[in-house]
């Protein structure tokens, strides 16, 4: 019996759809718990070409909702292992792991490669820059965001509204599972979803996941979803570069104390604390490069400042660069 006769008798799938899912090209960003239901399901349903980025390494303390991973990963690079699964669910597909953080220097040529992105990182940054780089492209994007209990999952760009459109101010919490914790059947389940998603999208089905949002809550067991198809793009934003893009005609901005981060994110950055914002000379023809660890302080800082500052802000994420 075929590999695919189960989901081959369905009518939204067929012989047809199921060419489709072999020729697509999919790119995931992040391999964490997002991913840990996303990756399985995509590699079982035969799409062809699957690309797996993240710089990080597997931990005892994810393995909770990191459930593509054992004990004896643990010290490994995530990509890599979660390639080597990808590729033990189905050896007829493409799989790539590549142990690389998504900078804004190298997402326009990854997302070029791929039909369909999906943001599985759970990082401000990355979120943003993705979205960026899908909109300009002209890429569908499925994003997906977990804390605590409850979480989303949407589909982006490609047409359809970018992230920024939906989310154009900076977060109101800066909470993360690592500081606020979650549980792990919130995350599968959403990620889950994400799969899903993604599965429609390349199979064409109607109505379109471009442009719908799904929320969940796992305390109430209940999901909500809504359409934005017609959420307007935001007039101006915040752009997410990486330290490498930065020059010495940018007034850089080191948000962290020394204590948080002995060395700064570029040479010629200039300390400054959060609270003393107001040290900032405004420089007419100069970029205002702020940065922190993962944005959201950079991104809440150039809210600030943004009134009084003649030229362009841009926001450096250190987990990111």
């Amino acid at each position: 019996m075929s590999r695919y006769a189960r989901q081959t008798l369905l009518p939204e799938v067929g012989a047809k759809g199921q060419g489709r899912l072999s020729s697509a090209r999919v790119l995931v960003v992040g391999a964490g718990g997002l991913a840990a239901p996303v990756l399985p399901l995509l590699a079982g349903a035969g799409v062809g070409q699957i690309t797996i980025l993240d710089r990080d390494q597997v931990e005892l303390s994810n393995l909770h909702r990191q459930t593509l991973f054992s004990e004896t990963d643990c010290g490994h690079p995530k990509a890599e292992r979660a390639a080597a699964r990808c590729k033990a669910i189905n050896g007829d597909i493409d799989v790539s792991g590549k142990k690389q953080a998504l900078t804004s220097e190298n997402a326009g040529n990854l997302v070029a490669q791929a039909d369909v992105i999906l943001d599985c990182a759970d990082s401000y940054a990355a979120s943003y820059i993705l979205s960026d780089t899908c909109l300009a492209q002209g890429k569908p994007l499925i994003s997906a965001s977990v804390l605590g209990l409850s979480g989303y999952v949407g589909g982006f760009c490609g047409g359809a509204p970018s992230l920024r459109a939906l989310f154009p101010d900076a977060p109101d919490s800066g909470a993360s599972c690592a500081t606020a914790g979650v549980l792990g059947p919130v995350v599968g389940t959403i990620g889950a979803m994400q799969a899903q998603m993604a599965l429609n999208l390349i199979l064409g089905l109607t109505p379109s996941v471009l442009g719908q949002m799904v929320q969940y809550d796992g305390r109430t067991l209940r999901s909500t979803a809504f359409r934005f198809d017609d959420a307007p793009e935001p007039n101006s934003c915040f752009r997410f570069l990486s330290a490498g893009q930065l020059t010495t005609d940018d007034h850089i901005i080191e948000l962290r104390s020394p204590e948080e981060s002995p060395r700064p994110v570029h040479p010629d950055a200039q300390r400054i604390s959060p609270d003393d914002l107001n040290q900032i000379d405004p420089n007419k023809g100069k970029r205002l490069a702020l940065c922190c660890a993962t944005g959201l302080r950079a991104w809440r800082a150039a809210e600030r400042i943004q009134p009084n500052w003649p030229g362009e802000i841009v926001l450096v994420a250190a987990s990111t660069s």
